[in-house]
């Protein structure tokens, strides 16, 4: 099995709540990319970022419990769907 190298991973892409808002993320990065009212709008957002950078999407509920992560990208060629 090979390992990825540093450059060539992908940063998730992350829904998370922002005060009484929702922000999208990008992991590791300090601000958000955009904030929104609506949840459904956040996801909107967050799942074209995810398609454009071909990465992880994953959702957090207010009480910070991740529910949904969804894979845009890299994966394996034997998995089926």
């Amino acid at each position: 099995m090979s390992k990825m190298r540093k450059e060539e991973t992908t940063k998730n892409v992350w829904v998370t709540t922002h005060g009484d808002q929702w922000a999208v993320k990008i992991a590791g990065e300090a601000k958000p990319l955009k904030v929104f009212d609506r949840k459904t709008d956040a996801m909107e957002f967050a799942k074209e970022q995810a398609k454009e950078e071909k990465t992880e999407l994953i959702s957090q509920k207010r009480d910070g419990k991740i529910n949904l992560k969804d894979s845009y990208g890299h994966d394996s060629r034997k998995t089926k769907g």
